[in-house]
């Protein structure tokens, strides 16, 4: 059996599609196909069932899985004993939610970049969960702690989110000194059916009912308060993006979330994996608290 072709499969498998695994691999579809077939002449079985939906992994393929999974995990390992500690390097593919993809990742992946020039670092955001398991991120960050999967899954930093908006809006609009002052104010906010995790549900908590203004993303929601369209519940560290962008009420709605890292369960014996997770823990620590402490009370 031919690691490159299980290499094929396992892409195959993370991606549902023939394309999308030449896409990851820098190969064409149909070369991927003929490698697949190849790979299941020599095993004698069918990997792969094709769907409306993509390729979807047969019960031979189901078991083949964890096997090839751990062929890779074992060449990995080998290549990082091989070549010792030294510059970080390759790809690293990171999945977070656009709260933190855009205030946060670029400045931690920056000092990463210059520390380790020949690491390529993608980032991914997206305002929903990531499958780590189909490997669409290396690791990802989350707002909540996931209770199921083959996962490690680390605490990385607490950080503070208050209601906000400019002061241009504030100072057209009646005066806010308690929460029974914000009945009449536009709120900006979620989608109520786009939230895809319960500790996004920010609005309930300031007792709004509803939000005139709504977007599946955190960072169009802050440019919308940007502009003076109305209140919304804001990250602390975005805010010194935001110039004119003020805390409302801060001593009577202040909410605390935390992040989590999220990584496939085989990654842990990967020195190289280890040390990524490291530093991004590291950077995005200092950085909450940086931007934080730029924040007027």
């Amino acid at each position: 059996m031919d690691w490159d072709d299980l290499r094929i499969f396992l892409a195959v498998a993370r991606a549902d599609s023939l394309s999308g695994a030449g896409r990851r691999l820098g190969i064409d579809a149909s070369t991927v196909g003929r490698r697949v077939a190849r790979l299941e002449g020599a095993l004698g079985a069918k990997l792969f069932v094709k769907t409306p939906q993509g390729y979807a992994l047969a019960p031979e393929g189901e078991r083949l899985l964890p096997h090839a999974e751990a062929v890779e995990a074992a060449l990995s390992g080998a290549e990082e004993a091989l070549s010792g500690p030294g510059d970080l390097t390759g790809q690293l593919r990171i999945g977070a939610p656009d709260g933190c993809a855009n205030y946060l990742l670029p400045q931690v992946c920056a000092r990463l970049s210059e520390a380790h020039p020949q690491l390529e670092i993608q980032i991914v955001a997206l305002p929903r969960v990531f499958n780590l398991s189909k490997r669409e991120a290396d690791m990802a960050i989350a707002v909540s702690q996931p209770q199921a999967g083959r996962l490690v899954v680390q605490r990385l930093t607490d950080y503070q989110l208050h209601l906000a908006a400019h002061e241009d809006y504030l100072r057209a609009h009646p005066p806010i000194r308690s929460r029974e002052d914000l009945r009449g104010h536009r709120m900006i906010g979620y989608i109520a059916d786009m939230i895809f995790d319960r500790e996004l549900d920010y609005l309930t908590e300031t007792g709004a009912e509803w939000a005139a203004l709504t977007s599946n993303s955190v960072s169009v929601q802050m440019q919308a308060i940007r502009v003076g369209a109305g209140l919304g519940i804001v990250h602390d560290f975005a805010i010194p993006f935001c110039p004119g962008v003020r805390r409302v009420l801060a001593d009577q709605i202040s909410l605390r979330r935390s992040f989590w890292l999220i990584r496939h369960a085989d990654d842990r014996r990967s020195q190289r994996m280890n040390r990524l997770a490291d530093a991004l823990a590291q950077g995005l620590r200092a950085e909450v608290a940086r931007l934080q402490a730029l924040v007027v009370p």
